[in-house]
């Protein structure tokens, strides 16, 4: 594994500090959220897509907003449902707009990125249970909006990675949908802080410890929900019967070794899974696509969509 922080994300440090941000954690929840909005969304849209739709869809709440991003106008293809990180608590359609862009050039697949409710005014599970409506709703509804019948796979960057292995779980234990591939991008996998990763990058690379800490409080209800296996699936008795799984973890990262154990559990388990180690990488870079413009997210998202178009079958053209 590599120790050496890259320089394009040294340089991206130095350039907060100066700025003299304060940690989000000491932040009241609307700056929290609007800092977090300000530091992930572009002035424009980096990549282009050839079309973009928002919609909402029936939840279990209410309506679910929903954003589909469809690369290629003249054929079906596979759906990838997309959650946003955040901890939980922070982000939107908008902050992942520009990550959403690019999955769906680099899987040629129809990402349907879901705004699910938020924590801590929506603790666990709406969040959850909003992310697998609409991962029903897009199975249910495949053919409606120019997706393959039964090529579905789900995605999602730190807490949406969470949510995702959370959907997986769901689908598993209810009996659908059928999941073909799922994408976990430096997942939060447990409700502890023992790990070396969170020791050696407690403060110092953009999500603190601290930070964690913030988030499992405003997403939790109590003490018990952190043991539930749809909250922290290292606790699960067992992850078999998951889809197949790319799991990207970074070096300077406190979610590090949960990652890299979430891996290591589900091929234990059965499930056939791929890890990329991004040692010089810092939690979030995949969003890193405009100021700053990392090549390593680049290099991350092509690997994603290298393995999602393996993995997902090729798409007929659409039949009127």
């Amino acid at each position: 594994m590599s120790s050496t922080l890259h320089s394009q994300v040294e340089e991206y440090l130095h350039g907060l500090s100066k700025q003299g941000l304060p940690p989000l954690y000491r932040l009241s929840l609307d700056d929290a959220r609007q800092t977090y909005r300000d530091l992930s969304v572009p002035s424009e849209p980096p990549d282009d897509v050839a079309s973009v739709t928002d919609r909402t869809i029936p939840g279990p709440a209410g309506d679910v907003p929903i954003r589909l991003y469809r690369p290629i106008e003249d054929r079906a293809l596979p759906a990838l449902v997309f959650f946003h990180g955040g901890g939980w608590m922070l982000g939107d359609l908008d902050t992942h707009d520009a990550l959403c862009r690019a999955v769906a050039n680099a899987t040629e697949c129809l990402v349907v990125a879901v705004d699910y409710r938020l924590a801590p005014e929506h603790r666990f599970p709406a969040g959850l249970e909003d992310c697998y409506a609409a991962t029903c709703w897009v199975a249910n509804n495949a053919e409606s909006i120019g997706a393959v019948p039964g090529s579905l796979a789900t995605m999602g960057d730190s807490a949406g990675g969470n949510l995702a292995v959370g959907v997986g779980l769901l689908s598993r234990d209810r009996d659908g949908p059928e999941i073909s591939y799922q994408v976990l991008a430096y997942p939060a996998t447990n409700h502890a802080f023992d790990t070396d990763s969170y020791e050696e990058n407690a403060q110092g690379y953009f999500l603190t410890r601290k930070d964690m800490e913030r988030f499992w409080n405003g997403y939790l209800r109590s003490e018990l929900d952190a043991e539930h296996a749809y909250v922290s699936p290292l606790q699960t008795e067992s992850l078999a019967g998951l889809p197949p799984s790319l799991v990207l973890t970074c070096g300077f990262d406190p979610l590090r070794d949960d990652g890299q154990a979430l891996a290591t559990r589900l091929s234990e388990d059965g499930v056939d899974t791929h890890h990329i180690h991004y040692g010089d990488m810092i939690h979030g870079f995949l969003t890193m696509l405009s100021d700053p413009e990392l090549d390593r997210a680049r290099e991350g998202i092509e690997e994603i969509g290298e393995m999602v178009r393996s993995e997902l079958q090729e798409a007929p053209p659409v039949t009127s």
